[in-house]
This record gives C-alpha cells, structure tokens and sequence, in this order.
C-alpha cells in the first residue's frame, strides 16, 4: 500500500476522443503537476494515459478515460511514495495531491463544456 493514494473521477460532457485531445500535450502535465517527473508508460488513446512518477513523489500515475452515456468518466489515480528520508506531512500531501488531481479535471470539463448549456447533448 502507498503512502500516498488518490482516486478521483470527474464527468465530462464530452467523448473520450476530445478529452484524450486536451489530455495529451505534456506542457499541460508541466502545469498540472511541476513538481513531478513523468513518463508515459502508456499512451492509450482515447482511454487515456497511465504514467512513471519520478521527482517529488515516486510511483504511478493514471487518467483513465471511460465513455459514459454522453460524455466521459475521468479517473484519476495515483500511487506514490515520498522520497525515501522525506519528513513529508502525508495527510496534507495526500490533501494536495487530490485537489490538484481535481483543478487538472475541471480545467478539462471548463474547457470542452464551454458554452454548452445544462443538459444539452455535447456537439
């Protein structure tokens, strides 16, 4: 069991296709998370990316993309350890971890539902 674990999900009117657009470029991942390293284990498309975490924290990363009804489930997941000898608070990282996990999936559903008005069909 990891130290720190995350496990999120966040519905976005939109197909996976779309989300798997804005989910690719890594200056995103840069923005989203700086202070990690990470390299793609798995570049899966339209279901999303899974990855190597390296730098401040050391484990596996994923954003799984999963087509519901109209739109798409993202989750989140990571698993990871602090650097081995850190004095690492582990429930305010654990904190931290989740709430950057949710501003990078709300920065996608603000994106690709803009305009779109409560409970119309995504284009």
């Amino acid at each position: 069991m990891s130290s720190i674990q995350v496990a999120d999900q966040t519905f976005i009117a939109a197909s996976p296709e779309r989300v798997a657009e804005l989910l690719a470029p890594p200056l995103k991942w840069r923005r989203w998370w700086p202070d990690l390293r990470l390299d793609v284990r798995e570049n899966r498309g339209e279901a999303g990316i899974r990855w190597g975490v390296g730098g401040a924290l050391d484990g596996t990363m994923e954003v799984w993309l999963e087509p519901v009804m109209d739109g798409t489930v993202a989750h989140y997941f990571l698993h990871a350890e602090p650097p081995a000898g850190s004095n690492l608070d582990l429930v305010a990282a654990n904190r931290r971890r989740r709430v950057g996990g949710k501003a990078m999936s709300f920065e996608l559903k603000r994106e690709l539902e803009a305009g779109r008005e409560a409970g119309v069909a995504p284009a």
